[in-house]
């Protein structure tokens, strides 16, 4: 057998080959912000494709943790017909109706769920505890488990060596849905259960992630306008370099259609003017720095076109595929703390 035919029958080659001739139908470039801003939001609610119904929330408190910060409840509450998230929600002692607090939807990765947010005496972890500082520091947090993460990976378990998150995806693409319209939708209810507790201020309401973490926080953030402020740690990124040359996400990550209107700072730019803080870690091998500042500079643009150049803020670390903690608390108590 030839010793060059795998690299002459590689698909990747074809793929790459597509991108180099392919520019995105709405990427960003020098026109109105207002238009552009308008015309690629519609377009990617109308690629999420439909909904579902906004049911009660039916919240139940099932148990819970005194910690000497904060409170750490365990709860589970209806996002769609039919489909329960469970959740984290630490409240700082001292928060109540009479003094409500600013929030904040944090959200875990493609890992082991939402645990890994709230750890205690453990050795640091790559999401920092980040749900616990932010509580810490006096935020409300929510920490949810995403579709098939956590409480809700049963399924995994059926598929072998399968990744869950292909089958998950390839089950709704059977019906025309897709995966992170539903995980959008998830957080979209996360923010409602925030917005309905008296001892949370819904005019200050915060998002942070880290890699998957990070690609709903931007989905979300550019979705929902009651994000006041977001984090988005190591995904920030062009589709090219993570998704096309390393084949770098799975089914729960991407949203079909989504690179025929916009790169990942597309999409991004759809925060704007809202604060938005991006972190980098010099040394992270899935999401290359050379990529993600590519992507931040046009970013950049994005928001100068909004008037909002100053609102956007940039960590970029001496570290890989983690977040750096410090910023991103100090980010949220910034500006969730006073008129944003």
């Amino acid at each position: 057998m030839n010793a060059d035919a795998p690299a002459r029958f590689a698909f990747d080659a074809y793929v790459q080959a597509v991108d180099d001739a392919h520019r995105p139908a709405l990427a960003y470039a020098a026109q109105p912000f207002a238009a552009w801003h308008a015309t690629l939001r519609a377009k990617v609610m109308d690629l999420l494709g439909p909904l579902p119904a906004r049911v009660a929330l039916n919240a139940v408190i099932d148990a819970t943790e005194e910690f000497p910060e904060y409170r750490q409840h365990h709860v589970v509450y209806q996002t769609a017909p039919g489909v329960e998230a469970p959740a984290y929600l630490l409240i700082p002692h001292g928060v109540d109706a009479a003094r409500p607090a600013p929030a904040i939807l944090a959200l875990h990765g493609h890992g082991d769920g939402k645990g890994q947010l709230v750890a205690r005496g453990e050795p640091p972890n790559l999401y920092a505890s980040l749900a616990r500082r932010y509580a810490e520091a006096g935020f409300v947090v929510l920490v949810p488990d995403a579709i098939g993460f956590g409480e809700r990976a049963a399924d995994f378990r059926r598929y072998g060596g399968r990744d869950g998150c292909n089958v998950n995806h390839l089950k709704l693409a059977l019906f025309g849905r897709n995966l992170m319209a539903l995980n959008i939708w998830d957080d979209m209810r996360g923010l409602d259960f925030l917005a309905s507790r008296p001892d949370v201020d819904a005019a200050r309401l915060g998002c942070a992630g880290l890699s998957f973490g990070g690609t709903r926080t931007m989905y979300l953030a550019a979705l929902d306008e009651r994000v006041r402020a977001a984090l988005v740690s190591g995904y920030l990124t062009t589709f090219r370099a993570y998704a096309i040359d390393t084949g770098n996400f799975c089914g729960s990550q991407f949203l079909p259609g989504v690179y025929a209107w916009g790169d990942v700072a597309d999409i991004h730019g759809l925060i704007a003017p809202r604060r938005l803080l991006i972190q980098a870690g010099r040394a992270d091998r899935g999401f290359p720095i050379e990529a993600s500042r590519a992507a931040h500079a046009h970013l950049a643009r994005i928001y100068a076109a909004a008037g909002a150049a100053d609102r956007l803020e940039r960590d970029e670390f001496n570290g890989g595929h983690e977040v750096n903690p410090a910023p991103v608390v100090a980010f949220m108590q910034r500006w969730l703390g006073r008129d944003v």
